[in-house]
């Protein structure tokens, strides 16, 4: 499972959808698949709408949040569309879906897909308000029986700090799932986390802005930070 936030689909300054942006994403992703290993990706919507990005509007959470589910929705079939487009059999699925838009999502259709070699690609969030996408890649994981959740990342891993805002800020090969916790660490969101640490599925952060450091990081190599 590999979770990618919708603003690396917006170029330099995250915004919409960059054409260059999109398409080196998918040239990673078709380089891991082509090793043999099923590939699911969940992506983020932040490209398009935030609830915290806004709030001025008033807008009632569970209704900004439905706005951001759309808005993964889009992610995903963009995601899917652009990966057919360079030779990578791939879908969209997505809760609350009607095949129009991305088919309706499934834990049983994702694992048959995943068996036949398709990239699932997964939108529309968990499918209710209040749940990150990042809480999506958790859930989608587990549902898809992965072995490991990959973290697309701006930065090498894990951090104490924010490293682009504190030169001293300490880095993390391998950090547990109760210290991410108990540090309340911004590496992911902390419900994320808890789902993980209950079900024992390793997480490994990684710099998608490295060129090759996905394929590196699915073949094993000690890039990034191992949340364990």
């Amino acid at each position: 499972m590999i979770k990618l936030s919708g603003e690396v689909l917006g170029g330099s300054d995250g915004v919409g959808a960059d054409p260059d942006s999109v398409m080196k994403i998918c040239k990673e992703v078709k380089a891991v698949a082509k090793t043999g290993v099923q590939v699911a990706i969940v992506v983020g919507g932040g490209n398009f709408w935030r609830f915290r990005d806004n709030k001025s509007l008033k807008i009632p959470r569970s209704s900004s949040d439905a706005i951001g589910m759309m808005a993964t929705i889009m992610n995903a079939r963009l995601l899917a569309e652009a990966l057919r487009s360079i030779g990578v059999n791939a879908h969209a699925l997505a809760p609350h879906s009607d095949d129009y838009f991305a088919m309706p999502y499934a834990p049983v259709r994702g694992k048959k897909l995943l068996d036949k070699k398709y990239v699932v690609v997964c939108g529309g969030g968990t499918g209710n308000p209040y749940f990150t996408t990042d809480t999506t890649a958790a859930l989608r994981a587990l549902e898809l029986e992965c072995d490991v959740l990959l973290k697309a990342t701006k930065v090498d891993g894990v951090y104490d700090k924010d490293p682009k805002k504190h030169k001293g800020a300490k880095f993390y090969d391998k950090i547990s799932y109760d210290e991410v916790l108990d540090r309340e660490l911004q590496v992911m969101d902390l419900a994320s986390i808890v789902l993980c640490k209950e079900n024992s599925l390793k997480v490994h952060v990684f710099n998608l802005q490295v060129e090759g450091n996905m394929l590196a990081t699915v073949k094993g190599k000690k890039i990034g930070s191992l949340i364990y």
